[in-house]
C-alpha cells in the first residue's frame, strides 16, 4: 500500500511523553505527534534520522505525525495502525499463506471482554485474529512487547477462551522491519504476557509471523517469519 506523504527527513531529538516528539525539520525545532506509546528505546535515540508527515486539522495538537525511524540503515515503521491496514490488504490479496482460504468477516469484532482486530470466516467455521506491531529487536530476534500490556495478555487469554468455545484463533505479529530472522514474546520485558501467550498456543491458537518491506513510499507484507515461543 502506498504510504501517505509527502514525508519529510528530520533529526529526532527528545520524547516530552509518549505521543509527543520533538525533532529538527529544515534548521527548526517541531514538535510531532508519536502515533506508536511503546518505549522505542533502541529506535528513539537523540541524532536519530526520522520522517515526518506534516498533517492539518482543527483538532491537531502538532503540525506534523513521526512515521518512520532509521535503525542500521533500515527504515523502521512506528505507525501502530499500519499493520491492521497492510493485514487486511494482505488477506483480500492472499498473501498470508496460513489464511488463503479465509474471508474477512469483520473488522474490530467484539468478542468476550476484547475486541479483536477481525473476525475470518470460511464457510461454517470463523476464526478470531488479533494483529499485533512488532519494531523491537534483538541480534536478529523481534520482540514483542517492548512494554508490559495487560491488555495483550488478555487478547490471547481470551483468544484461548474463543478456542474452547468452537472458535478457531490466530496471533499474527506483523514486524515492521525486513532484519529480522524470527520473533518471539519478550520475556524479560513482560513475563506474564509470555505465559498468556504459551497458554494460549497450549489451546490451540496458532502463532503467525510476518515481515514488511517499509520505503519511504509503501508498505507490504512480505513473507513469513518463524514464531518462536518460549
Amino acid at each position: 500500500m502506498k504510504l501517505p506523504g509527502p514525508l519529510h527527513p528530520a533529526t529526532f531529538l527528545s520524547r516530552p511523553n509518549r505521543f509527543l516528539t520533538e525533532v529538527e525539520l529544515d534548521g527548526r525545532v517541531v514538535e510531532a505527534h508519536l502515533p506508536d506509546p511503546g518505549r522505542l528505546r533502541e529506535l528513539l535515540v537523540p541524532g536519530a534520522r526520522v520522517w515526518v508527515r506534516p498533517e492539518a486539522g482543527p483538532n491537531r495538537k502538532t503540525g506534523f505525525t513521526l512515521t518512520l525511524v532509521e535503525k542500521d540503515g533500515e527504515k523502521v515503521s512506528v505507525v501502530t495502525t499500519l499493520p491492521n491496514q497492510l493485514t487486511a490488504e494482505a488477506l483480500e490479496a492472499g498473501r498470508i499463506q496460513e489464511l488463503v482460504d479465509w474471508e474477512v468477516a469483520a473488522r474490530e469484532h467484539s468478542w468476550g471482554r476484547s475486541r479483536f482486530d477481525f473476525l475470518l470466516a470460511r464457510g461454517d467455521e470463523r476464526m478470531l485474529l488479533e494483529v499485533k506491531s512488532v519494531t523491537l529487536l534483538d541480534r536478529r530476534r523481534a520482540l514483542f512487547p517492548d512494554a508490559v500490556t495487560a491488555r495483550g495478555a488478555r487478547h490471547v487469554t481470551e483468544l484461548a477462551a474463543a478456542r474452547a468455545a468452537g472458535y478457531d484463533a490466530a496471533v499474527l505479529f506483523v514486524v515492521q522491519r525486513r532484519d529480522a530472522e524470527s520473533v518471539t514474546a519478550a520475556r524479560a520485558i513482560d513475563p506474564a504476557f509470555a505465559d498468556a501467550l504459551i497458554a494460549a498456543r497450549g489451546s490451540g491458537v496458532r502463532m503467525l509471523g510476518y515481515r514488511c518491506r517499509v520505503t519511504l513510499d509503501e508498505a507490504a507484507i512480505t513473507g513469513p517469519i518463524p514464531v518462536a515461543i518460549d
